[in-house]
């Protein structure tokens, strides 16, 4: 396809319906990365429980809940519609993120004394998980029935930049809200964006037509049987779990990352070091995947495996910032090596008739990644970076070798190409009877 032809696709083959969805996720990437980028920090130091009970809030529990639930939450979405999932969605956001960020400021800490920090958080981050379980499916679900076969493919890509660009637009964002009003504001601003789009979504969204011949909704426990269906796929569920190794390196970047940033390197702007990923991925992406066009999906995803892997080596070598930065580069190099083949890999794996609930799981190794970096990430800050009491900072036991911690994270990456290869080798070019 030409340039132009392109361009006059993109032009004219979507409808405003189509635009308006994936603007709104636009901004809801903003609000969603821009809280990401400060959430381990503000619940460790501003709401007091340190970095191991950060990581696990954070990461095991609201960003495991968020990543694993939208496998239930599509039965929702399908029998309520798009707009009405959206609307409930954004509701829940604005609750939940103020709760969040409640946790921080005066006016909240009645409600935060008389329950418990970690109790309050704990319920603040379940109901805000519970909102944005409802997000991909209605968004990805509405790219879906407005585009045609011959538009999907680039619909697909647009929504991805789109997505790419929350990222890396979103914690820049934070950065300006916790340098001008403080960190909990960072929250506060989530929040409101999400209001914003409550309103947006009742006065510009439309609800697109669903398709004659579409199959009826499923019921939830027809969703439940066909969980227990992909669960006896052995071979499927294997290579889901080593999958998931990939994304436990991933999460490190929100969950220690900026203490390691921050404490050891000295660096207060954490929040740009976190976009460094996004905005490598927007820039390579095309070429990457086109390079790895002339490789099997399981070569490109092995060869992501071990460029991800490298990086953390690089950075636990080379304890600066400026090789810290380039460490991430190489590690989003990894992520566009691979992302593009795992997606098309699983819908190859999935039998034709149940292709949408084995793409439903597609997601399951982020959950299992950012559920294991949550533990991993909170016992290598604590002792290699040290914990702020107070407002004065404490160092970890291991601190001296603060960048030794990326050695584990790295070895994470190692374990997990060698099963990959394993898999690869023993499951996949295994003769069948």
């Amino acid at each position: 396809m030409s340039f132009a032809s392109l361009v006059e696709k993109t032009k004219t083959g979507f409808s405003p319906t189509f635009w308006i969805a994936n603007v709104i996720e636009l901004f809801e990437r903003f609000a969603y990365y821009g809280s990401k980028a400060i959430l381990a920090v503000f619940v460790a130091d501003q709401v007091g429980l340190g970095p191991e009970k950060a990581g696990w809030l954070v990461g095991s529990l609201f960003n495991g809940l968020l990543y694993f639930l939208p496998i239930l939450a599509g039965t929702i979405v399908d029998r309520f519609g798009f707009k009405k999932s959206l609307l409930a969605c954004f509701s829940i956001f604005c609750l939940g993120y103020l709760l969040i960020g409640l946790g921080g400021l005066p006016q909240g800490k009645p409600l935060v004394d008389a329950l418990g920090a970690e109790v309050y958080m704990i319920l603040a981050l379940v109901v805000t998980a519970a909102g944005g379980s409802l997000i991909k499916p209605s968004i990805v679900g509405t790219v879906a029935r407005t585009t045609t076969p011959d538009t999907k493919e680039l619909g697909y890509s647009i929504y991805y930049t789109l997505v790419n660009l929350g990222g890396a637009i979103g914690p820049i964002l934070a950065l300006q809200v916790r340098e001008n009003l403080g960190i909990s504001f960072v929250l506060v601003m989530s929040s409101l964006t999400s209001l914003l789009l409550v309103l947006a979504t009742l006065v510009f969204y439309s609800e697109p037509k669903r398709p004659a011949d579409a199959p009826p909704p499923k019921t939830m426990a027809g969703v439940l049987a066909d969980m227990f269906l992909v669960f006896g796929n052995l071979r499927f569920m294997s290579f889901l779990v080593i999958f998931s190794g990939f994304w436990a390196m991933f999460w490190h970047v929100f969950y220690a990352l900026p203490f390691y940033v921050r404490d050891v390197l000295g660096f207060q702007q954490f929040e740009i070091i976190e976009t460094i990923d996004a905005w490598t991925i927007i820039i390579v992406t095309v070429p990457v995947t086109a390079i790895a066009r002339r490789l099997s999906p399981l070569a490109a995803m092995i060869a992501g495996f071990v460029l991800a892997s490298a990086s953390w080596f690089v950075m636990g070598a080379f304890p600066t910032l400026a090789m810290t930065v380039a460490a991430i580069v190489v590690f989003a190099l990894g992520e566009s090596t691979q992302a593009p083949r795992y997606y098309a890999y699983v819908a190859d794996l999935a039998p034709k008739e149940q292709v949408g609930t084995y793409m439903g799981f597609a997601f399951l190794p982020i959950a299992i990644g950012t559920f294991i970096a949550g533990v991993s990430s909170g016992k290598l800050v604590a002792h290699y970076v040290g914990a702020t009491s107070g407002g004065t900072f404490h160092p970890g036991p291991g601190f001296a070798y603060a960048s030794h911690m990326w050695y584990w994270v790295g070895g994470m990456g190692v374990v997990s190409t060698v099963l990959m290869v394993v898999y690869d080798r023993l499951v996949v070019r295994r003769p069948r009877a």
